[in-house]
């Protein structure tokens, strides 16, 4: 069933729409028997306004806060990772056809909470963060409960997430499935949520189809990546296959193993995580898991229009395996 809209109201109550607005947003111009009939239209009706609504009827432009935290990245963060430019297309999808800005907001690690608390004394519509630790999307959440996290952070916090561990280990099993046994991971960056479970993934890879424990990690980093496979192929000269828990990070980890004088993928196989555009621009093109970003801001960004989110919900996307020439010779895409 559809939610109930301000029109509904109306007809039920046998007044204008400008009425039924002028009642929800508690302003004059209605006498005392027209907002009976519309509160009780309303009750009947479980109408409840959306966000963007109480906005503008309040003379505040209607805004989605869009906020990353920038762990005090130094290459220009916004442009130097795909994943923030998904995000956005996902949530402005949601919004071309209302009056809605995004605000977009990089706030760096030294004085995050203070940052954030002036965020969410001024959010309208709502806020998503992108890469928020549970600490601060906790705090964040205490002062304004209109947010949606695209990680999962604290508990009472809403969240729609990808299923990293699901697919790390879908990812791992790929490679297992073609009979590489030297297979070692490059992980992300220790606090963020997304790399704990893509290591979380791995670590059960690991246990269920008996692999030795062979991993580096970085930032998410091209520069990262390729340090950490160069340092792999140097201690562990017989890996034959690579986990790497990002594209960018997998980019680089294609240029060492190149550099290195071995053949991708006939001496070694590596599949990424994430479906950006950095997966088609490696030679060869890489194998990676779909992760559904601008499908997930979407939905943060829709729950936000349509009101006061759930504490504690929480939204799980799967993630898909797109193979393509970093794990297969004939250089067969099946996807993407």
């Amino acid at each position: 069933m559809s939610r109930p809209t301000l029109e509904d109201v109306a007809r039920a109550a046998g007044v204008s729409r400008a009425t039924v607005s002028r009642v929800v947003n508690n302003a004059p111009g209605a006498s005392g028997s027209l907002r009976a009939r519309v509160l009780a239209a309303v009750a009947e009706l479980g109408y409840e306004p959306n966000q963007a609504a109480r906005a503008l009827a309040s003379g505040r432009q209607g805004a989605v806060d869009v906020v990353a935290i920038t762990n005090g990245r130094d290459d220009g963060w916004l442009g130097g990772h795909p994943y923030f430019g998904r995000v956005l297309a996902g949530v402005m999808s949601e919004l071309q056809d209302v009056d809605v800005h995004v605000r977009l907001h990089g706030v760096g690690v030294a004085g995050a909470a203070e940052a954030l608390d002036a965020i969410a004394a001024n959010t309208t519509v709502g806020a998503v963060l992108t890469n928020a630790p549970p600490a601060l999307a906790s705090r964040f959440y205490e002062r304004c409960p209109r947010v949606v996290s695209l990680v999962a952070t604290a508990p009472p916090v809403p969240a729609v997430e990808a299923d990293n561990v699901g697919g790390t280990f879908a990812a791992v099993e790929h490679l297992h499935r073609l009979g590489r046994r030297r297979i070692a991971a490059i992980h992300g960056p220790s606090g963020n949520t997304c790399a704990i479970d893509r290591r979380a993934g791995h670590r059960r890879a690991v246990r269920e189809l008996g692999l030795a424990d062979l991993s580096a990690s970085g930032e998410f980093r091209r520069g990262d990546g390729y340090r950490a496979a160069a340092q792999l192929l140097d201690e562990h000269a017989d890996v034959d296959a690579l986990f790497v828990a990002c594209d960018l990070m997998a980019a680089g980890a294609i240029q060492a193993i190149t550099a290195a004088g071995r053949r991708i993928p006939e001496d070694v196989s590596i599949v990424g995580f994430d479906d950006s555009v950095a997966a088609v621009c490696t030679n060869p093109a890489l194998t990676t898991m779909r992760m559904p970003v601008e499908e997930m801001a979407a939905a943060a960004t829709t729950l936000l229009m349509h009101g006061d989110v759930p504490t504690g919900l929480r939204r799980l996307f799967p993630v898909q395996l797109i193979q393509r020439e970093s794990t297969d010779a004939a250089g067969v895409q099946t996807a993407g």
